[in-house]
This record gives structure tokens, C-alpha cells and sequence, in this order.
């Protein structure tokens, strides 16, 4: 499990989920662009893609969980 104690604010908080929403829809659109290009496709390089992809959404997740948590309290 990511520790997020070294980042104690909450704008770095924020800012980093938008990054990696950010990333994430940048890997949405060249997955989206290899896959509809006719192209031969990397196979490997689809899986790893893909895997970036789902821990980028899981550290969205985590991060955001966090920060309501933060608000709860």
C-alpha cells in the first residue's frame, strides 16, 4: 500500500490526482490510437500500457479515499 504521509497537504494531494488523471487519459488515447490504427500491435507493450493505466486509476482511487477521509475527520 502507497504511504501518502510524506505528503501532508492537500493541494499536493489534489494536484497530484490531477496529474495522474492527466496521465491516465493520455494512455486511454494511445491505447485507443494503437488499437484503431491497423497497425501490427505490440503485445507487451499493450500490457504494460494497460497495467500503467490501472495502477494510475487505483492511486486516483487510494488518493482521493484519502482525502475524504481527511474531511470525515
Amino acid at each position: 500500500m502507497y504511504d501518502f504521509s510524506h505528503m501532508q497537504d492537500v493541494d499536493e494531494l489534489r494536484l497530484k490526482v490531477v496529474e495522474y488523471r492527466a496521465e491516465h487519459r493520455e494512455l486511454d488515447d494511445l491505447i485507443d490510437g494503437l488499437t484503431n490504427s491497423g497497425q501490427p500491435i505490440n503485445l507487451f507493450q499493450m500490457q504494460q500500457f494497460k497495467k500503467k493505466k490501472l495502477w494510475l486509476k487505483d492511486m486516483i482511487q487510494k488518493i482521493e479515499s484519502s482525502l475524504i477521509d481527511d474531511i470525515i475527520a
